[in-house]
């Protein structure tokens, strides 16, 4: 946290050339506690003021949300520094200069307190708020200023990094709220309004459209994004604040924005209402949240694994592996399928698979569609339930490798599988270099893979491989790569 605000930094490389695009990240404030209390009824706010019409003004929108719409401020207190650990003498006179205090063994030294500033949306009249969780993460204490310039210490009653949502509770009665609408139904081009707190000078209102829908930001990979888009101006102090439609309902929760400069650019991103009323009502429920799991592991699916897979579209989720004993197992999920429908809906990729399966409650019995040799087919699976914590998936850096894929591999032994972190039994070659300028590279060939299969036959030999890769029809081949303790496909062309 820096003056008042948190930024982390993205850096977004496109490998092919390589071109690399630098920009921020920025949450747009900080904050982390845990409580659980017994859940609310939340209210409905009235009908939703009708949508405004084109040049006409938008103020009795704004006067009902505005009252809604709260300023969370934050204080993390340091650590004290303890002096049993002396700090050099020559350090010490730079901050003290010469006439510097002694120092004195025992003593612990205050480092200060660290101030953010969010914004947060009231969901029930008694005093449930919605915002997000880097807003309140690690915070000792939270305080909540209305717009009517009350201000009230609020409790943190759960959090949610993987979606980046927190619920907090002030002691308050007959509050205004927002009605949460549907966030689904929303469509690109429709008016919105973004209102929160920007750098921390008072309510505002900004206007735009979204821009987008579904959108995962660079550095997403760990958590659970379908952000809306929007070009309503978003900047530092309105994370947590609300994105509301033409016709004041709760669309969105403003989380982020994407900037070279680290200001607004009309890159602003807000968690879709749909996704943050089921986290708000397990948060208020159970202070935690539970998710569901299949026991697979997916990707997305590129033209030309599309093409080496024989699918007319790239839409749909590739399962790239299977854990043994999972809910996916017991449904007859297998390597190579493309689930196509998850629940009834349709499946666009693996993001969107990931988001559905994870809102689905654990014991829940769904219908998995899924295209398998070009034949649909719907299994039932029964959902598990999601453990938190995540394997490390680091993998060794790239050296020179051979041949004209600019690769060298060796055949796997129990030794070198265990290397390799692989099972033993694993059956395969082992990618021992790679030319990072050369064809493997380009298709994320890494050192350390096992490849298994090439075009669903087995590889057991650098023989074997340059036989399977040897191909004139012109298509990429297909490969199964084993990971650490994933299983991935990846295609390889030559040229």
């Amino acid at each position: 946290m820096n003056n008042g605000y948190l930024r982390n930094g993205v850096v977004a490389a496109i490998a092919a050339g390589v071109v690399t695009m630098a920009a921020w990240r920025a949450p747009l404030a900080s904050t982390y506690l845990w409580a659980a209390t017994p859940a609310p009824t939340v209210a409905s706010a009235p009908a939703a003021v009708p949508a405004a019409v084109a040049g006409a003004s938008y103020a009795p929108v704004v006067e009902r949300v505005m009252p809604a719409v709260v300023t969370i401020r934050v204080e993390k207190r340091a650590t004290m520094v303890p002096t049993d650990q002396q700090i050099p003498d020559d350090l010490f006179r730079r901050f003290f200069g010469e006439q510097a205090p002694q120092q004195r063994r025992g003593q612990r030294i205050p480092r200060g307190v660290e101030r953010g500033l969010g914004s947060g949306v009231i969901v029930s009249q008694d005093g449930y708020i919605l915002t997000n969780n880097h807003v309140v993460d690690s915070a000792d204490t939270v305080k909540v200023d209305l717009p009517d310039t009350r201000s009230f210490t609020a409790k943190v009653v759960g959090t949610d990094p993987a979606t980046d949502l927190a619920v907090v509770k002030i002691d308050a009665k007959s509050l205004p709220t927002l009605e949460i609408g549907d966030s689904d139904a929303v469509k690109v081009g429709d008016v919105v309004l973004a209102v929160g707190n920007p750098l921390g000078i008072g309510e505002t209102v900004t206007s735009g459209i979204i821009s987008a829908k579904g959108r995962q930001t660079p550095d997403g990979s760990d958590g659970y994004q379908d952000f809306l888009q929007t070009d309503a101006a978003i900047n530092h102090g309105n994370s947590g604040g609300a994105l509301v439609n033409a016709g004041g309902q709760l669309i969105g929760i403003n989380s982020q924005i994407l900037s070279p400069s680290d200001g607004n650019i009309g890159l602003g991103f807000a968690i879709p209402s749909n996704m943050a009323k089921h986290v708000m009502d397990q948060l208020i429920s159970n202070g935690a949240v539970r998710r569901a799991k299949l026991g697979i592991r997916v990707q997305f699916i590129t033209a030309d694994l599309a093409n080496s897979l024989g699918l007319s579209s790239s839409k749909g989720a590739l399962v790239s592996g299977v854990d043994a004993g999972s809910p996916g197992e017991k449904a007859g999920l297998k390597q190579g399928d493309v689930i196509t429908a998850y629940n009834g809906r349709p499946v666009a990729d693996n993001n969107q698979l990931r988001n559905a399966v994870a809102a689905t409650t654990p014991g829940t019995t769904v219908p998995v569609e899924v295209l398998r040799d070009g034949q649909k087919h719907t299994l039932q699976a029964t959902v598990g339930e999601l453990d938190a914590k995540r394997a490390d998936a680091s993998t060794p850096a790239a050296q020179r490798g051979e041949g004209k894929f600019g690769m060298s591999v060796q055949p796997l032994t129990p030794d070198l599988a265990e290397e390799a972190g692989v099972p033993r039994g694993t059956q395969g070659v082992l990618v021992a270099d790679v030319d990072p300028s050369g064809l493997a590279a380009e298709s994320q060939i890494q050192p350390g893979d096992v490849i298994e299969k090439v075009d669903g036959r087995a590889v057991k030999s650098g023989e074997d491989l340059k036989a399977a890769l040897d191909r004139t029809d012109g298509k990429p081949s297909l490969l199964l790569v084993h990971r650490k303790d994933a299983t991935i496909f990846l295609t390889l062309r030559a040229k």
